[in-house]
């Protein structure tokens, strides 16, 4: 691991997490924070389809963060990171749990790509991209519907 990845990541890896819990307890101070101001940014969040510009995202992050109440617990998992001069990228799990404003409690794993700009020294998300992960068959690997087409593939 290069050192540039290595201090990237120690820089953002805490910030992940803060705003992770931060966001999934109807906070967004952190969050906004930790993303640029400037164009271009987008999300293409698990809830959403997709927004671009500031004013979209930042409309975005407050609609979230209201479904949200209070985080028990949250888990980055780290699969993948690279920088390459001012521009950085994340891949991995999201993990939570956390209840809604009315008491209901709400357990997700998301995949989650992020793309950061290096801006007056500082990293901010330029870029997000949040699914629900899809289950997977643990001796297989393969989702649900790709394992019954190897199966009736097989069948015939």
């Amino acid at each position: 691991m290069s050192q540039q990845l290595q201090a990237f990541l120690a820089e953002w890896l805490p910030v992940q997490n803060k705003t992770g819990i931060d966001m999934h307890s109807g906070n967004t101070s952190s969050w906004i924070t930790a993303w640029s101001h400037r164009e271009p940014v987008t999300v293409f969040g698990a809830g959403v389809r997709a927004r671009s510009g500031w004013e979209n995202v930042h409309r975005t992050i407050s609609w979230v963060a209201s479904a949200f109440d209070n985080c028990v617990t949250y888990d980055y998992q780290l699969i993948a990171a690279d920088v390459q001069g001012d521009l950085a990228y994340t891949c991995g799990f999201e993990r939570y749990t956390a209840t809604r404003p009315n008491g209901e409690v709400v357990t997700n794993e998301l995949r989650v790509t992020q793309i950061y700009r290096r801006e007056d020294g500082e990293w901010r998300i330029v870029h997000r991209h949040g699914d629900h992960a899809m289950p997977v068959d643990p001796d297989t690997e393969l989702m649900p519907s790709q394992a019954a087409d190897r199966a009736q593939r097989t069948d015939r």
